[in-house]
């Protein structure tokens, strides 16, 4: 009988070397695959690159300043009635008849600045607030005998409309420091 004699070979380490690229490969394959971050695709177009448009600005609306010549002018006297319109630069106090007969009603001009006003008005046991900032911006108050309400923001300086049972006040600021008063009895 013949032997046969088996060649073993010592191993190799190039079948290590070549198991540890392929598994490196594989790794970073199945890691780009499973990635959340897109990767680009020769079958793919590129995506459109962001339009630059021009961004397109409306002019702010002009603020409105007080009338060159308010009806009364600056004549604090003209609201005595409860029916005015004046310009003011500094701080007054106006008494006027109050809605329904009720005595009489107190507005009272606190601050005021260029596009900045702040007043207070009491009728009775009624009292409120209003205040203004900005150009074209201001309050008015209806003040009626049992309560009174607001309303500030921006404003047209023309004279409000009469209400029934309430006078009406408005106060709109003015870029110069000047503020638009209008007292409006029914």
């Amino acid at each position: 009988m013949t032997s046969m004699r088996k060649h073993m070979r010592p191993p190799s380490r190039r079948p290590a070397r070549t198991l540890l690229m392929t598994l490196t490969a594989l790794t970073a394959l199945t890691t780009t695959a499973c990635s959340d971050t897109p990767q680009p695709n020769d079958a793919e177009p590129p995506p459109p690159a962001p339009h630059n448009r021009p961004t397109t600005s409306h002019p702010a609306p002009r603020p409105s300043s007080p009338s060159p010549s308010p009806a009364d002018g600056t004549d604090v006297g003209a609201c005595t009635d409860g029916n005015c319109e004046i310009a003011v630069t500094e701080p007054v106090t106006i008494r006027f008849p109050a809605p329904d007969d009720a005595g009489r009603a107190t507005l009272s001009v606190t601050k005021i600045g260029p596009n900045e006003i702040e007043y207070e008005v009491k009728s009775g046991n009624n009292r409120s607030t209003g205040g203004a900032e900005g150009p074209g911006q201001g309050c008015l108050t209806y003040l009626r005998d049992r309560g009174s309400g607001n309303s500030c923001g921006t404003l047209d300086p023309t004279r409000p409309s009469p209400r029934p049972g309430a006078v009406v006040i408005q106060a709109t600021t003015g870029t110069d420091g000047t503020a638009l008063l209008h007292i409006v009895s029914p």
